[in-house]
């Protein structure tokens, strides 16, 4: 299966990145319903989560709408030996003034070639879905219990925004698309394609060899015929709906 051959290559670029101490972060943009998500779930599922970190922000508050712009972006940027992961910035919503966007777009592409100049490896993800297959999905959501939990007001009232969320697009393609720091556009009305891709893409971008491991030798468990466990009956188990399979050759004790 080629998404599990990728996903091994990802926990190598990971030892990779932890035993060099590089610095990844990741940006991943797009519309709502155009499988952000879904790849970052993907990238995530087999890796080490203790060098890694997603970075979803909710809407700012109060005193972060204050603060300078990328302040609160900041304190989430990686240290040495992790990859972080952001999932989206709200511009449309009015999470931010037009003021606030110009001064981003000023700063912006100098703000990136400080992180480049600090070592940081900065790649940024754009996810196209066309119209017709966003309708799609917010309905699969709307029609499925176990996604509706996925639409929130604000992806409803997106949806009303069509236009705005292009336009607000374009403008951050033609100030922040540098040669330098692209955004990587990965159409994506195709999930399991969307995917492939953009994980393939990213393990290109990141150098990284196989770091090489000492052998493995489980040892052997401690014994000590002093020990004697309290008796099953005075535990509160879960009750067994399903029942464990038994295994080959008869059953086995619990130890």
């Amino acid at each position: 299966m080629e998404l599990e051959r990728l996903q091994k290559e990802l926990v190598k670029m990971q030892l990779w990145v932890k035993a060099k101490k590089l610095k990844v972060l990741v940006i991943f943009e797009g519309r709502d319903a155009a499988g952000k998500g879904g790849v970052i779930k993907r990238i995530t599922e087999p890796l080490n989560h203790r060098g890694l970190r997603v970075a979803a922000l909710a809407a700012p508050t109060d005193q972060e709408r204050s603060q300078w712009y990328f302040q609160r972006y900041v304190q989430h940027l990686p240290s040495g030996g992790e990859i972080v992961l952001f999932d989206r910035v709200e511009r449309v919503m009015g999470f931010c003034s037009e003021d606030q966007v110009e001064e981003f777009f000023r700063t912006c592409p100098e703000f990136e070639r400080m992180l480049r100049r600090s070592g940081i490896i900065l790649v940024k993800y754009w996810f196209s879905v066309s119209d017709v297959e966003q309708e799609k999905r917010f309905q699969d959501r709307i029609d499925d219990p176990a996604k509706r939990w996925k639409l929130s007001e604000f992806d409803l009232s997106a949806r009303s925004k069509w236009v705005e969320y292009a336009r607000a697009k374009d403008d951050m393609f033609r100030h922040c698309d540098t040669k330098a720091s692209p955004w990587w556009v990965v159409p994506s009305d195709d999930k399991k394609a969307a995917h492939l891709n953009c994980i393939t893409h990213l393990l290109s971008l990141v150098p990284y060899e196989e770091s090489p491991s000492e052998p493995i030798t489980l040892p052997p468990r401690q014994k000590d015929d002093s020990y004697v466990r309290p008796p099953q009956e005075e535990q509160t188990f879960v009750p067994q709906v399903f029942k464990p399979k038994e295994k080959k050759g008869g059953k086995e004790g619990k130890k």
